[in-house]
């Protein structure tokens, strides 16, 4: 029988580098929010029992009805200002409704095309045994690092650097006690580092990609089929 997580969307961002006046998840692709994607992808993988997306205050309602008229069956509650306090509240309302939950995901709306099989992988490993899990590509760019002036200071090797995508998945306990020590904002992944927690990494897919720009909307519309 395949694990059953319970997936949580921080959606509350702004889509100024999108060029968006509103929320960069309620920005379309093929006419269709980002958000709706997101969602549709998280169901669509079989394990995922609940979907909570965590909306800007003043778009609760609207991305309530957005996702209820696609069929993208969600809760939708208000989120934070940041996305500790969004992922906070949404793991709440999740605890509220499915208070047996073990596995909790948490995924970018932003990386609305991520495979199905993904969201399967992570959350299978979690179910395996592992407390923290991360889909990861190798960092395929030379990296540098510079100092305060821009000046070039070091070759990074890239060999052990890993991008790191969404969904993050975690044992729920392991989850909460990284957000209770939460202190600074940072991915749930480094949240749970910090507390001492290893966090394990499945291989990622070029389809995850961040959608943050007007470029790399133009590559989902290109990309990714109606």
């Amino acid at each position: 029988m395949q694990a059953a997580a319970v997936a949580l969307v921080p959606a509350a961002g702004r889509g100024e580098r999108l060029g968006s006046r509103g929320p960069k998840a309620l920005v379309p692709v093929h006419g269709v929010p980002l958000v709706v994607h997101a969602v549709r992808g998280l169901l669509n993988a079989g394990c995922v029992r609940r979907v909570v997306v965590a909306a800007p205050l003043s778009h609760v309602d609207t991305m309530a009805s957005v996702l209820a008229g696609a069929g993208a069956a969600a809760l939708v509650v208000p989120g934070g200002a940041d996305r500790t306090e969004s992922v906070r509240l949404a793991l709440a309302a999740a605890l509220g409704e499915s208070p047996d939950i073990s596995i909790v995901l948490v995924h970018d709306a932003a990386r609305a095309f991520t495979p199905p099989e993904l969201i399967s992988a992570v959350t299978d490993a979690v179910a395996a045994g592992a407390p923290a899990v991360v889909p990861v590509l190798p960092v395929a760019d030379t990296v540098k690092r510079v100092d305060e002036k821009e000046i070039v200071t070091e070759t990074v090797d890239r060999a052990d650097l890993r991008a790191v995508q969404t969904p993050q998945g975690f044992a729920l306990d392991v989850l909460r006690r990284a957000y209770a020590a939460a202190d600074s904002h940072t991915d749930d992944a480094g949240l749970v580092e910090r507390i001492g927690v290893p966090v394990s990494t499945v291989p990622g897919h070029p389809a995850a990609m961040k959608i943050t720009t007007p470029f790399d909307l133009a590559v989902a519309e290109a990309v990714f089929a109606r």
